[in-house]
């Protein structure tokens, strides 16, 4: 029987690690490797291009489909500039609570599967049990793709992807998809006395800016008056701008990212057609300047949304293990729907408040984990039967 004292002594070496999405996270990949490996998984990393950060997707029983997968990422969000009153890399227990970065988003499933790993590995299983671990998930769910495309290539088609992002134990059947664009306006400096003599990138990027403003607007007129999402329209937001050196000089460069959030059914290329539409004009009329002027736009994080599909095996095995029978969506993404675009059914369900993710004092209350252990022996007796 697995118990809250092993599931706080692994949160607490998987919360001891500085995974923050900007860092590497391969120092807690090869300690869950030496976990599991005397365990006889069979481990698969699934690395980045740049060999700093990897997947971890690890098996247990027989190599064929149908399986279960348990799904969660390693990374988490920075705690720069954040008012913590303990060590966020300490899990310390307060008032029945565990207090760390990434003890509810979302190390603390992390911690419930591993501590039922060697039970797993006992079991006569005829059907896989796979943990997969991703990176990058919290910079637009980046890093899961390779690990995905893994999967996919082996042949072993999972028939279960569960997703322990913290829902209070709730099931989650759908949520937004998001899109992350970084652009950048190349101009030509120039005394402000004379701006026929320059092209300024931060008044080009204004113009670019004026039609995602519009976009949004337009949404939101337009917002949906019967949807279980809320806000119920896809969301245009502008979270980063910068450029410019000088009040009085043309500014050369300028820099912004925007990210958008659709709801399902919403295809995002046609949302922001007429924005594409903009850079073109904006970039041939930069170009025509000098050939190191223009416009570029990259696209940093690409996560479908979750539809919702009640008959999927994933919904009604996860259902029938929480007894919750609640439609629930949400406006935040998981990798949840990059599995499925896959063509793997996958549901979200886990410990923690996701009103705690990102917070200072992150924590996840005990009682979380005591409810967990309780679904966990019922997933078990799923495997044995």
């Amino acid at each position: 029987m697995t118990s809250i004292a092993s599931v706080r002594d692994i949160l607490t070496r998987l919360v001891s690690f500085d995974t923050t999405s900007r860092d590497s996270n391969l120092p807690l990949i090869a300690w869950v490797e030496d976990f599991l490996r005397p365990l006889g998984a069979e481990l698969v990393r699934a690395p980045s291009e740049d060999g700093r950060k990897s997947n971890l997707w690890a098996r247990f029983g027989p190599d064929r489909s149908g399986g279960i997968v348990l799904s969660g990422h390693t990374d988490v969000v920075p705690v720069d500039g954040q008012p913590w009153s303990t060590n966020p890399w300490d899990l310390i227990e307060r008032d029945e609570k565990w207090f760390g970065r990434g003890s509810c988003d979302m190390k603390g499933f992390l911690a419930l599967a591993l501590a039922h790993a060697e039970t797993i590995a006992k079991m006569p299983l005829n059907k896989p049990v796979h943990f997969a671990f991703s990176y990058d998930e919290e910079v637009g769910c980046a890093g899961v793709e390779p690990m995905i495309a893994k999967i996919a290539a082996s042949g072993s088609a999972p028939s279960v992807v569960w997703v322990g992002e913290p829902t209070l134990w709730g099931v989650l059947s759908a949520h937004k998809g998001i899109r992350d664009y970084e652009v950048r306006i190349t101009g030509r400096a120039a005394h402000s006395s004379d701006p026929r003599l320059g092209a300024s990138a931060i008044h080009e990027a204004l113009d670019l800016l004026a039609v995602l403003r519009r976009i949004a607007r337009e949404q939101e007129a337009n917002a949906p008056t019967s949807s279980d999402f809320d806000p119920s329209w896809t969301t245009i937001t502008v979270g980063e701008i910068g450029g410019g050196t000088a009040p009085n000089i043309l500014a050369r460069e300028c820099r912004f990212v925007f990210d958008v959030r659709t709801v399902p059914g919403n295809n995002p290329d046609a949302l922001l057609a007429p924005f594409f539409a903009e850079v073109e004009r904006v970039h041939a009329k930069l170009a025509a300047r000098g050939p190191e002027c223009g416009v570029t736009v990259e696209l940093r994080a690409n996560a479908p949304p979750l539809k919702v599909d009640r008959d999927s095996a994933a919904e009604q095995f996860i259902r029938a293990l929480t007894g919750d029978n609640t439609l629930r969506v949400a406006a935040f993404a998981t990798e949840a729907g990059q599995f499925q675009r896959a063509g793997f059914p996958a549901v979200i369900c886990g410990p923690g408040s996701i009103d705690q993710a990102h917070q200072p004092d992150e924590f996840l209350a005990v009682s979380e984990i005591e409810k967990g252990l309780q679904i966990f022996s019922r997933f078990l007796d799923t495997l044995r039967a």
